[in-house]
């Protein structure tokens, strides 16, 4: 287990991504949005909090090619954690959780493609995602 400040086992869910990433950020500003019961949590991958729970769950934050979700000492990833959130923003995103008949096998290397290619495809922001002020206590 990665030393940090940062104890996951309080507070919701806790989705770790890419905040260089356009598309990355651009998805975190989608679940603060959607999130309505406010039940995850955000850490960008440059983010200590971030940093260490990538580091404790095999990701390297120098070089993030998936988004975690992480309750605990349990953490999806890829597909599955792109599903779980959908599934935990409730209707009507919820409804992508049918994709689950998808095989994870082909999920995933579709989700791999496009995180390969993201920065190209979608660009990088010149700073670290920075969340609304309203937003900022769901952030670690």
């Amino acid at each position: 287990m990665a030393s940090s400040n940062f104890d996951n086992n309080t507070g919701g869910p806790v989705i770790v991504f890419d905040g260089d990433c356009v598309l990355c950020s651009a998805s975190a500003r989608f679940v603060l949005r959607h999130d309505r019961r406010k039940r995850f949590r955000l850490a960008a991958m440059q983010s200590p909090a971030g940093a260490a729970l990538s580091r404790q769950h095999g990701i390297d934050p120098d070089d993030p090619q998936t988004i975690l979700l992480v309750q605990g000492d349990h953490a999806l990833q890829d597909s599955g954690a792109v599903l779980a959130i959908a599934g935990g923003l409730g209707f009507p995103w919820s409804l992508l959780l049918l994709l689950r008949i998808v095989p994870r096998g082909l999920r995933d290397r579709l989700y791999r493609l496009v995180a390969r290619n993201r920065y190209r495809l979608f660009g990088r922001r010149p700073q670290c995602f920075v969340a609304a002020p309203q937003d900022r206590d769901r952030i670690l």
